[in-house]
């Protein structure tokens, strides 16, 4: 350590900044409050200073000095620790490090990324004792002394302009009468996150909220437009804090990220900002108005009146469906960045030590948080923060990247953020460049808590390394490969080009599929980076067919899939920018039919396929709550949670869910139970959440909570649903009030219309509620004590038979516990009551009959055709005699009394000795193989019969069991 630092007596002392702060202003700095600077102690010594200076701007410059010199001796004047370091190995860097591939747009997906060895083989950052106060310390209180001082500038400037122009109007309001315009001061980039640092100037774009022109004065003179009046008062501001003079200045102010740039209006108002954003937004723009926030005055922020911008802002910045598009953007806006500082850096090499805009700096961490956001963020709310570590955690949370990423890149803005400050309190200038002086540099080792430079910029570099190599993966950048003696033939640029060049290397299916390419309206339209993007698709597409990795049913059925989609360009850029996704896209394809028509009403759904991990989980209902639950919470913090947004919300989420299903169906990774259990799961959690946000937004609700429960039947009730099943439901209610029929009615027609409607997102499903008491004739919805006699057979309305058979796949799927408990004790009453055995045969056997007469199957009598589902020995069959034997033997069998599913109670109904040893396993497992055979059939979008001997044994098997139990009771 240089002599002249270790002589001092303390280490804010080596701040040339801070000595001329005490030189200067000794006799003010006690008028800060002692401790952090916040508003309120920053508002009692700008009070404090005005008997002293009457102007304002003055005071507020003394202030800024005053504050600095705070947070310098509250951030460095500590006793460093002296630290034994040791240089890490391979071994522990990799231990320490995420895994590969861990910072994704969804956990596991990869784009291009150099070999993991090469990722792992810098060295990682040795924890250390933090040095001074927490970063947000200092952060929070420069953001509060600009919202400080920009809100005394408009309060300042106001009174003069007034005198010479009136106020700016207004115009009247059925309930106001003309109000005064507001000039709005909107905060961007670390101002508008609440992450300003020292010495930082401020991003400011000034919005004023109504067009119109001043009252003028007294004298009927001096009317101006408000568009004038805001452009002198955006002057005046700047005069009092961004003018440079004796006393310095309060803040640099850049208004160079406003409408049009420098060349645009100092101020605009709100309706030109949206002209604005709709026709000239670019796509890097929508990363600076990503962190904007109204920052002063005070008074619109305290009032809410200023939230009138997020109806502006937030469709600009988040697009409503996954926009994959921004990527481009990105890397030019990074290369532009990069190309800067290697300019500036060239006959300057100090300069490559910039912390924040060289190669893993500030700005890489803040791209990488902002691209995760920008992309997802509108269709996932929870995402839409403004502080970079909020939004780490939030991303982290989210599954879009790794928690160890999250927590080291968390680490390394912590630690670049505050030598960023150290590296501004030497002199108040506005670098981010290491100093080359050796003391400098060891006054910011020793304040960060290092005994020595060697150890701190080996954990610098660490970091940085850290942050390009994750900031790279994310973009699938790699390093240029120099001196490898291959050359890369250039790409075509053109469709016409491709086919040209390559189209003989291809099948004739595909080719001729693309050929019709060549005069596609919707093809010709595309913009040209739009074309570009789909001639790589194509040509990666049939590169992978003529490798093998894909078959040209597949390849054909992506162009098939991508015609009606070309004018929503993000898809293209999805599936360009992410390889493994357009790959497992492609399996998915070749596997079967169904998955593409689901593809086509739901395209947004295919960023799923990003997830390794996705393939090898299952439906996790408190997890899918969990998530809808935060994403409604983060619109209604935005003020969008309405009932659309709500409805697209819950089908976004519902598509999503059934998409990961199915993608685990055709990679074989679950069985047809398996899906069956997934798909009934989350119709069940849909349901609940639904009936949840219904029942909030009823405008007639008596109570808080409703008494109301929905049974579910067939299918549903069975746990046996499919893809595009729809729900056999019965609502019923046990509700004293002397409203609740009318209220209830209300509810269950509003929870229909949600669960049925069609938004721009699609509907959820199908509501049969034909199955309660008297059918299309009765209710919608029952007091359960009327469904309980209904049921149960007493009085003159009862059920019939078929209707109890129903009820032995009946299940309680929501409401509340005592509710469930009377269903049960329902059920079990009719599903056990004493029953002629013999008479309930013929009606079930006769029932049967007429559901086949209904459904003739074309070929079957000549034995041409078998329906797996519908002829003799289909799974009907199945059922019905499964439904007969719990309807007549669990009065005595009560182990067939539990909802279970047919293959279960036929295996119980073997083991209590109803049916002969190996009768009911044997069809059991025919009926398994008939659900497989009928579930494939309908993924292929084919038909569910086949021609025999096929499926011979299990329609034996099946028939078997049939005359083994309605032979025996014919006798």
């Amino acid at each position: 350590m240089p002599a002249s630092l270790t002589a001092l007596t303390a280490a804010s002392d080596h701040s040339r900044f801070v000595q001329r702060i005490r030189r200067r202003y000794a006799g003010q700095l006690a008028l800060l409050p002692a401790g952090e600077p916040v508003r309120a102690t920053m508002q009692a010594a700008y009070d404090a200073l005005q008997p002293l200076e009457a102007d304002a701007g003055v005071r507020l410059r003394i202030l800024r000095q005053l504050v600095l010199e705070r947070l310098v001796v509250l951030d460095c004047d500590h006793e460093a620790p002296t630290l034994e370091y040791t240089a890490p190995t391979l071994a522990t860097s990799c231990a320490s490090l995420p895994p590969e591939g861990a910072l994704r747009l969804r956990a596991g997906e990869a784009g291009p990324a150099a070999p993991a060895g090469e990722r792992l083989a810098h060295p990682t950052p040795v924890p250390f004792a933090t040095a001074g106060v927490p970063l947000a310390v200092v952060t929070r209180a420069m953001t509060e002394l600009a919202e400080l001082a920009l809100d005394i500038a408009i309060c300042e400037s106001r009174p003069g302009l007034d005198a010479l122009y009136g106020q700016p109007q207004a115009p009247a309001s059925e309930n106001s009468a003309v109000g005064r315009a507001q000039l709005w001061v909107i905060g961007m980039g670390k101002l508008g996150a609440r992450e300003l640092n020292v010495s930082s100037d401020i991003d400011l774009i000034y919005v004023y909220d109504h067009n119109g022109e001043t009252a003028g004065r007294e004298d009927g003179r001096g009317v101006v437009s408000n568009h004038e009046y805001f452009a002198q008062q955006v002057k005046a501001i700047h005069t009092l804090i961004g003018d440079t003079t004796e006393h310095g200045f309060v803040f640099r102010v850049d208004l160079a990220l406003r409408p049009n740039g420098n060349s645009g209006p100092a101020a605009v108002s709100l309706n030109a900002l949206e002209e604005y954003f709709q026709a000239q937004g670019r796509e890097w723009e929508r990363f600076a108005w990503l962190k904007s926030r109204v920052v002063a005055p005070l008074e619109c922020v305290r009032s809410g009146s200023a939230q009138a911008l997020r109806g502006s802002v937030l469709p600009f910045v988040f697009r409503r469906y996954l926009d994959y598009n921004v990527f481009d953007a990105l890397r030019v806006l990074h290369r532009q960045i990069r190309e800067h500082a290697a300019k500036r850096a060239a006959g300057h090499p100090e300069r490559a030590n910039d912390v924040k805009m060289s190669r893993g700096g500030i700005r890489e961490i803040e791209f990488t948080v902002q691209l995760l956001q920008v992309v997802r963020g509108g269709q996932f709310p929870e995402l839409r923060t403004r502080p970079t570590l909020d939004a780490l955690q939030r991303v982290a949370s989210a599954g879009l990247m790794a928690q160890a990423t999250a927590e080291a890149l968390t680490r390394a803005y912590d630690f670049l953020r505050r030598v960023e400050h150290r590296i501004q309190y030497l002199d108040d200038q506005q670098t981010h460049v290491l100093p080359t002086r050796d003391d400098d540099l060891a006054w910011i080792a020793q304040t960060m808590g290092y005994s020595s430079c060697c150890p701190f910029l080996s954990d610098l570099d660490a970091h940085r390394e850290l942050v390009a190599q994750e900031f790279d993966t994310l973009l699938g950048q790699k390093t240029d490969c120099k001196g490898c003696g291959k050359s890369v033939p250039a790409a075509p640029q053109d469709l016409d080009e491709l086919l040209e060049k390559l189209a003989i290397q291809w099948p004739d299916k595909f080719r001729a599929r693309l050929e019709q390419w060549r005069r596609h309206p919707r093809v010709l339209g595309l913009r040209d980076d739009a074309r570009a993007r789909l001639t790589r698709l194509v040509q990666r597409t049939a590169q992978w067919l003529v490798e093998g990795k894909a078959g040209e049913e597949a390849a054909v059925r992506i162009i098939d899939w991508m015609e009606p989609l070309l004018r929503r360009e993000s898809y293209l850029a999805l599936l360009l920018e992410r390889p493994a996704v357009h790959e497992r896209l492609l399996r998915l394809l070749g596997a079967a039919k169904w998955p593409a028509r689901y593809l086509l009403q739901h395209p947004g759904v295919i960023d799923e396929l990003a997830s390794d991990a996705m393939l090898h989980e299952r439906f996790d209902a408190a997890a899918f709550t969990q998530e809808l639950q935060q994403r409604l919470a983060a619109l209604r913090r935005t003020g969008e949670d309405d009932e659309e947004s709500c409805l697209n919300l819950l089908r976004r989420a519902h598509h999503a869910e059934v998409f990961r299903t199915l993608a685990r169906d055709v990679e074989g990774q679950l069985t047809v139970e398996q899906v069956a259990d997934d798909l009934s799961a989350l119709a069940e959690t849909v349901l609940k959440i639904t009936t949840d946000w219904c029942w909030q937004r009823l405008k007639n609700k008596h109570r808080e909570t409703p008494q109301f429960a929905i049974i579910a039947y067939g299918k549903l009730g069975g746990k046996e649903l499919g893809y595009g099943s729809d729900l056999d439901i019965v609502f019923v209610f046990e509700d004293e009030d002397e409203q609740a029929s009318e209220v209830y009615a209300a509810f269950v027609r509003k929870l229909i219309n949600w669960l049925t409607i069609k938004t721009a997102e699609g509907d959820l499903f199908e509501i049969d509620t034909a199955l309660r008491p008297n059918g299309n004739s009765g209710l919608l919805v029952t007091n359960f004590a009327a469904y309980a006699r209904y049921q149960q057979q007493r009085g003159s309305n009862t059920a019939w038979t078929w209707e109890h058979q129903a009820m032995t796949r009946a299940r309680f799927v929501l409401g509340n516990e005592s509710l469930r408990e009377r269903f049960d004790q329902v059920r079990l009453a009719v599903i056990s009551a004493p029953r002629d055995v013999p008479a309930l045969a013929r009606e079930i056997v006769a029932m049967r009959e007429k559901v086949r007469t209904s459904r003739p199957i074309k070929g079957e009598k000549a034995g041409e055709k078998f329906d797996v589902k519908h002829s003799p020995g289909g799974m009907v069959d199945a059922e019905f005699l499964v439904q007969f034997l719990v309807l007549s033997q669990s009065g005595s069998h009560p182990e067939l009394i539990d909802n279970v599913g047919n293959i279960a109670l036929l295996q119980r109904a073997e083991a209590a000795g109803l049916l002969a040893p190996g009768v009911g396993q044997a069809a059991a497992d025919a009926y398994r193989e008939l659900r497989r055979v009928q579930h494939q059939a309908r993924l292929n979008e084919a038909p569910t019969q086949v021609r025999p001997p096929a499926l011979q044994d299990e329609r034996n098997a099946i028939l078997a069991a049939w005359r083994a139990v309605f032979e025996v009771q014919a006798l």
